[in-house]
């Protein structure tokens, strides 16, 4: 039963994928959908970055997560190289959990 959920959203996800190459030539968008489309893919990433900032599960994940977060985008921000981007932030989070703020 597995196996064949599993194929089935296989199929399913090429298909879609596939379409989208099929069809270029024949879908003709108007200009102001040709003007959102890179707004929206925009937003659906910071909509994620923010669900996954500040929630575990259904529930609030806590301070220390989105401080750590937070600290990671001043840095990046201010073009500080990757590693030490995901090693200030990880290192202030698991210092804040380590003082007891959750």
């Amino acid at each position: 039963m597995v196996i064949a959920a599993i194929v089935v959203l296989a199929v399913g996800t090429y298909a879609m994928r596939l379409s989208g190459v099929l069809l270029r030539e024949r879908l003709e968008l108007s200009e102001p959908v040709q003007r959102l489309l890179p707004m929206a893919a925009a937003s659906l990433l910071a909509a994620l970055a923010a669900t996954a900032t500040l929630m575990e599960g259904a529930a609030f994940a806590g301070y220390a997560r989105p401080a750590g977060v937070a600290i990671g985008a001043l840095l990046a921000w201010r073009r500080a190289p990757f590693v030490v981007v995901v090693l200030a932030a990880a290192l202030s989070a698991a210092l804040l959990r380590l003082a007891g703020i959750e």
